[in-house]
């Protein structure tokens, strides 16, 4: 058995599995340094409005307090992964036209770094802001109104971004429908709750540059927002994480990185921060609220014809990643099939709530419950089993999207669907015909359970057109035979277990045994840039790049060239952006394919929905390490739950009102389905590093209407807005007749 073969496909035990139960394993909030200061952030006291004036002299003279910093103090003050339209700090003093505006309560006003922590707590309070009230617009079907106000000289009608698909003929389509249906689905904000909060550590290296010490993820474009808001060249900067407790995109736009960085440039001392849990969900973004309105036609054999969507997307106060998480969702609110006649609108819209960004599945989830809320309502109106109607509509090698283009190879949805609805243990296949076995209902009267399904893909990899590739280098030590390979790859480890991976494919391609492999990451000075863990491309992207380096590596040890290093990098297929007017695309370099069956438990007299059982099946291309493809699944089930019946993030007026755990409350140990069962499969995308597919979202996607297909066998009810809070769901019952009036 070769050693690839011994590597690939093995359940290697995680690198930093020790350090991390043992407690050793050290965080952004653990690391000191000798003569550290501490700092604190004076957050906005308004929704919306003008500073006309800043006085941190209080603050100056509180014993301990080495300096406040304001807008005036920061060379380039702005800052956004696309659109650079936040200011880093607000206020008068700064060269950037609207940095005096303080637009949602995630706005940083000043900073105070003292000797101690409470000192730098005390002082911040002390700093006075004189404010100017303006016009506060947080709903996002207001903010495009006509005489709305306007929160950026840059979005006519305060529309961020608008797309548009015209695929087809919708008069001849909707000509063909013979069963109609249609929908207002809306989705709420969700809290990202990783377990470390917002925490860091600037100071200035042995080599001169300003260097941040953070949880982030993506080194380079980090030290580039950094650099550019100090007015700094980029090689001045250095950007180092440590381990990182969690992130599910919630850190891929700043926090704490540039304000540390100039602390630290300013007073050439190490500064340190570490937010609270209230501080952190105030200060990041969430997920995208949505509402889309949604008609789609089909034949009364079933077959899709014609499909009509409009997606309002809260953006927030600032874009963040609102245009590529807007993007995703148009693609995905047609759902994975084939549908010959589509019209789509989607805006992100600003308003003055807390900005809406990246949180794991980017889009596809909110696209996904309207597209999979319509098939099931389609099923039911033809009388057709669930599994039947997408199995007779589903997307295969060849077919053309609503975008124009077919999928990249490999589409498998049609085998993901068969192999797991029988995996399932609730749908059998027999004699041509999907039929789906009765499950049976508790004693309690008051409780039924029901089961429902959906499915869905996702993305891998940066999409419409974003340069998408991956820089690694592989050194090869030893003398007669290679002792040790040394793998510098940046790509982030964000909690899912990305560096075991790249070391084994580094194993693997170099045919040594993992023990033989180090790893040097997380840092900017290691390696080229290797973009962002996210899009769930970070196995694909690394280890297609991991790959490359090593075959050259390979090729100069042949050549006795000792030690034989060599640097690779990984360009993957262009990909385009939307056409303005039609919608042509060809979006993405590659997907992953998901389907879900969940059975639930709904108490009709209190409204509490209970998920007892979820099977998630998924096409990974190939498990390189199965057990943490499994706690993938188990994670995103868990967290899609939370999104699902639960997690209800309240604002009233742009301010959050539970902005702590103890009133925002995600999913404890209590509220996990009884069984998670993952269905691995595996069939090889032909772009993919041995095959692999990405596959860290993809668990997300379809389980929000799965759950909603499941009360709705359960209670013959329909819901069209989550999370489903046992009030919202006691409320809809009863107006249905059901449960204790």
């Amino acid at each position: 058995m070769s050693e690839k073969e011994l590597v690939i496909g093995q359940s290697v035990r995680r690198l930093d599995a020790v350090g991390k139960v043992t407690g050793e394993t050290a965080y952004p909030g653990d690391i000191d340094m000798e003569d550290q200061l501490w700092m604190k952030i004076r957050f906005a006291d308004r929704v919306h409005a003008r500073i006309t004036a800043i006085d941190t002299s209080q603050a100056e003279a509180h014993p301990g307090v080495v300096a406040v910093f304001t807008a005036k103090d920061v060379p380039v003050n702005e800052y956004g992964l696309g659109i650079p339209d936040q200011p880093v700090l607000c206020g008068p003093g700064s060269a950037k036209e609207g940095a005096d505006i303080v637009r949602c309560i995630s706005d940083q006003v000043a900073l105070v770094v003292a000797d101690s922590e409470a000192a730098a707590a005390e002082a911040v309070r002390l700093i006075d802001i004189t404010y100017e009230d303006l016009p506060v617009i947080t709903d996002p079907e207001e903010a495009l109104r006509e005489g709305a106000p306007q929160l950026h000289p840059h979005a006519q009608g305060n529309i961020l971004t608008h797309y548009r698909i015209r695929h087809g003929d919708m008069a001849a389509g909707w000509a063909q429908a013979e069963v109609v249906v249609e929908g207002v689905y809306r989705t709420g904000a969700q809290e990202h709750a990783y377990l470390q909060p917002e925490a860091g550590l600037g100071y200035i290296d042995e080599e001169g540059r300003v260097t941040v010490v953070v949880a982030g993820q993506w080194v380079h474009k980090d030290q580039q927002q950094v650099a550019h808001a100090l007015g700094l060249p980029e090689e001045q900067v250095r950007i180092i994480y440590p381990a990182i407790g969690g992130a599910f995109g919630g850190r891929e736009d700043m926090s704490v990185q540039i304000v540390l960085g100039l602390a630290a440039w300013k007073l050439r001392r190490p500064v340190k921060i570490i937010w609270s849990r209230e501080e952190s969900i105030i200060g990041h973004h969430k997920r995208h609220p949505m509402t889309i309105r949604a008609k789609w036609g089909a034949t009364k054999e079933g077959r899709l014809v014609a499909a009509e969507a409009e997606i309002i997307a809260d953006a927030g106060a600032y874009a963040y990643t609102s245009p590529k998480v807007l993007g995703n969702a148009h693609l995905m609110v047609c759902g994975p099939y084939v549908i010959p006649n589509a019209h789509v609108d989607s805006y992100a819209v600003y308003t003055n709530n807390v900005p809406s960004g990246a949180f794991r599945g980017f889009g596809g989830p909110q696209g996904a419950f309207a597209a999979e809320g319509q098939m099931n309502r389609l099923a039911e109106a033809l009388g057709m089993d669930p599994v039947a109607l997408r199995a007779m509509n589903v997307l295969k090698d060849g077919s053309i999207t609503v975008v124009g283009s077919p999928l990249p190879p490999g589409v498998t949805l049609d085998r993901v669907l068969a192999d797991g609805a029988v995996q399932s243990g609730y749908w059998e296949h027999a004699g041509g015909q999907w039929q789906r076995r009765p499950v049976a209902q508790p004693a309690d009267p008051a409780k039924r359970r029901g089961v429902g399904m959906a499915i869905g893909l996702k993305n891998v990899g940066f999409s419409f057109g974003a340069p998408e590739g991956n820089w690694a280098t592989v050194e090869l030590h030893g003398s007669t035979e290679i002792e040790r390979v040394v793998v510098r790859e940046v790509g982030a480890d964000v909690g899912q277990g990305a560096h075991t991976v790249f070391v084994q494919m580094a194993a693997a391609a170099v045919g040594v045994p993992v023990e033989k492999v180090e790893l040097l990451g997380h840092d900017t000075t290691y390696a080229g840039n290797s973009g962002s863990a996210s899009a769930s491309r970070m196995t694909f992207m690394a280890g297609n790049a991991i790959k490359g380096a090593a075959e050259l590596a390979l090729e100069k040890w042949r050549a006795e060239e000792r030690p034989a290093i060599a640097t690779y990098q990984y360009r993957a297929p262009k990909t385009t952006p939307y056409d303005p007017e039609t919608g042509r695309s060809e979006p993405n370099v590659s997907y992953g394919y998901m389907a879900q069956f969940v059975e639930v438990e709904v108490d009709v007299e209190t409204g509490h929905v209970r998920v007892v059982r979820v099977v998630s099946a998924h096409d990974v291309g190939k498990a390189i390490n199965p057990h943490l493809i499994e706690g993938q699944v188990e994670g995103a089930v868990v967290q899609a739950l939370g999104y699902a019946v639960m997690e209800n993030l309240v604002t009233k007026d742009g301010r959050i009102l539970n902005p702590t755990l103890s009133t925002y409350l995600i999913p404890t140990i209590w509220d996990i389905p009884e069984e998670t069962k993952s269905v691995i499969l595996e069939y090889a995308d032909p772009r993919g590093p041995w095959g692999a597919r990405g596959m860290a979202e993809m668990p997300f996607i379809p389980l929000a209407p799965a759950i909603v297909a499941a009360v709705h066998d359960a209670t013959g009810v329909w819901f069209d807005r989550i999370p489903l809070t046992p009030e919202r769901v006691v409320a809809r019952l009863r107006e249905k007749g059901l449960g204790v009036i």
